[in-house]
């Protein structure tokens, strides 16, 4: 008997074949390019996604001097805005009030990429809406069909669902794979992490 552990991985190694490579050396490109700019990423994401914004944010700063932020690492703004403002809007009024500009990007994280009609993460609609206002790049690492980051989006990665039941666990677990991919890419990286700096004999 195929045990739930063997199908997750053997679901895992599928998805890994089959996700679009390119779109993520196009992505790498993109982060380079802002970089480059001195611009800065707007990391968005909600629920298992907001969790993986804020170890990004770090490893995007850290590894790859980018400077990054994402709202949800002010939890007592992102609950005055809620509680004020409302859930839909409070990523949008965010991004106002860091004058966010062409020069900058936003990279959404996300197991579907937002969806108006559905009523799902419409908050990350209303935010990618106000990104095209404000002239931003619009990045994504997303699952499903992409969504309206998909629709959207400049540089997208989509997660290519290969279990209707275990949709969200790989997507979510795929945005930590690819972001990880691109901070270690050359293009990127700046700083080596401490095992591999230990592994080339320099000190700690």
């Amino acid at each position: 008997m195929t045990t739930h552990t063997r199908r997750y991985f053997a679901q895992v190694a599928e998805i890994a074949n089959a996700i679009d490579h390119e779109a993520i050396e196009r992505l790498a490109t993109a982060l380079a390019a802002l970089r480059e700019r001195g611009g800065r990423l707007f990391l968005i994401g909600v629920g298992g996604s907001a969790a993986n914004c804020s170890h990004a944010v770090n490893d995007f700063r850290k590894l790859c001097h980018i400077e990054a932020y994402t709202p949800v690492d002010n939890v007592a703004e992102l609950t005055a805005r809620i509680n004020d403002e409302g859930w839909e809007t409070v990523f949008v009024e965010w991004l106002r009030v860091s004058r966010a500009d062409r020069n900058d990007a936003v990279l959404i994280l996300s197991v579907g990429g937002g969806d108006a009609e559905l009523g799902v993460s419409v908050n990350l609609v209303r935010a990618l809406d106000e990104a095209r206002a404000r002239g931003l790049s619009i990045f994504g690492i997303v699952g499903r069909h992409g969504g309206y980051t998909k629709q959207v989006g400049d540089a997208v990665v989509v997660v290519p669902t290969v279990s209707e039941s275990r949709v969200t666990p790989h997507a979510e677990a795929f945005q930590a794979v690819v972001w990880h991919c691109l901070v270690s890419h050359p293009k990127l990286q700046v700083v080596k992490t401490t095992w591999e700096r230990l592994g080339d004999g320099a000190p700690s």
